[in-house]
């Protein structure tokens, strides 16, 4: 740990990696599908990239919103070191505008002082493996905003043994994706719809652009890649959509990419909105696996049966979870069924952590 604050020894203005200088002397960000045109002074659309005297420059760099230990459960991911914990932080802003977001307070905050703490990379790597997590999470808002930072701080964390994971909605540009994701061992996406229209009216957003990261993590990386679906009553939830979306699923990411169908609580601009009942959860569950997904749960709603991991080859139960908490762990130390000896695809431990117990997230300050 350093001996002084880290705000004292370095500024949040650091220089962006991707953008270009335009004729007329504004710059272009080349970070996300946005491609943000600025005049000097000007921020994009995130909050946290600026054109500061001709230059991008990202103004959030060690800061935060504060940091977390939470189960490896809650991200969520349920292939990747089951039972572990992960540190978790985020910062402020957004390149995405969802009428529904959760945590809106940070993530269309348009004032720094929501960025209360700070860390350098290697304090945060320092403090991870510190209190026992396995892994650091960049969660919260989207890491794809400050990439820099997650990217130095997957390079501290590599150096100390930890995993890195992140929480997307996947808007980001070839480029700048490789780069990102070449650091980070896990990924939950945000697959928020299987329409263009519900990403254009709620998100202010494109979805080929997440798709194509999609299908570019699992396709053409070594990260393991699990998939969320927030299903808003009304919105997403028609059969045709579902039906678009599983199809689409099964035909390029195939059977064993994980899929969390989640519910939708009322948030943000969309209090209106009545919660999604669990029965819609369990019947997008049931279709999901009648079509050959094997690896499909609920989210967001107590529904013990739809955190159940059962083995594709004999159906033996060996994985089960409750909310956040791992109740039962069957796999042997090589991640394979007992039973039958067929691997679980994923990342697992020769020894899991946490079985059995309640696991609650909880704040900590470095």
């Amino acid at each position: 740990m350093a001996s002084e604050p880290f705000e004292a020894l370095h500024s949040a203005e650091k220089p962006g990696r991707w953008w270009h200088r335009l004729a007329d002397g504004r710059v272009q960000c080349d970070l996300c599908p946005r491609a943000c045109v600025l005049h000097d002074g000007q921020k994009a659309f995130c909050f946290v990239r600026e054109n500061v005297g001709g230059e991008m420059k990202l103004m959030t760099y060690g800061r935060s919103t504060g940091f977390c230990v939470d189960p490896i459960e809650k991200k969520p991911l349920y292939h990747f070191l089951p039972g572990s914990n992960v540190f978790s932080f985020g910062t402020a802003g957004c390149n995405l505008g969802c009428k529904f977001c959760q945590n809106w307070g940070t993530t269309k905050a348009r004032e720094v002082d929501v960025l209360c703490a700070s860390a350098s990379p290697d304090e945060i790597a320092e403090a991870a493996q510190r209190l026992g997590c396995a892994s650091v999470a960049f969660t919260y808002n989207d890491p794809v905003i400050f990439a820099e930072y997650a990217m130095d701080a997957a390079d501290a964390c590599h150096a100390r043994g930890l995993a890195t994971v992140a929480v997307t909605a996947g808007y980001i540009m070839p480029t700048p994706r490789a780069e990102l994701f070449s650091k980070i061992d896990a990924v939950n996406v945000d697959l928020k719809a299987f329409s263009e229209d519900f990403y254009w009216k709620l998100s202010v957003a494109h979805l080929a652009p997440v798709l194509d990261t999609i299908r570019y993590l699992v396709r053409e990386t070594k990260v393991w890649t699990e998939v969320t679906n927030l299903i808003i009553p009304g919105f997403n939830d028609k059969d045709d959509d579902v039906a678009r979306l599983l199809d689409w699923f099964l035909r390029e990411l195939g059977p064993d990419v994980p899929l969390h169908v989640t519910a939708f609580h009322p948030a943000y601009k969309m209090m209106n909105v009545r919660p999604t009942p669990i029965d819609t959860l369990r019947r997008i569950r049931t279709r999901a696996r009648s079509m050959g997904l094997r690896y499909v749960y609920t989210g967001n709603v107590l529904d013990p049966e739809g955190g159940v991991t059962t083995c594709a080859q004999c159906g033996e139960s060996l994985i089960e979870r409750s909310r956040m908490s791992l109740t039962g762990y069957l796999l042997d130390r090589t991640g394979a069924c007992p039973a039958c000896k067929a691997r679980l695809p994923g990342v697992f431990a020769a020894q899991p952590e946490h079985v059995g117990e309640l696991r609650i997230p909880h704040h900590v300050a470095l």
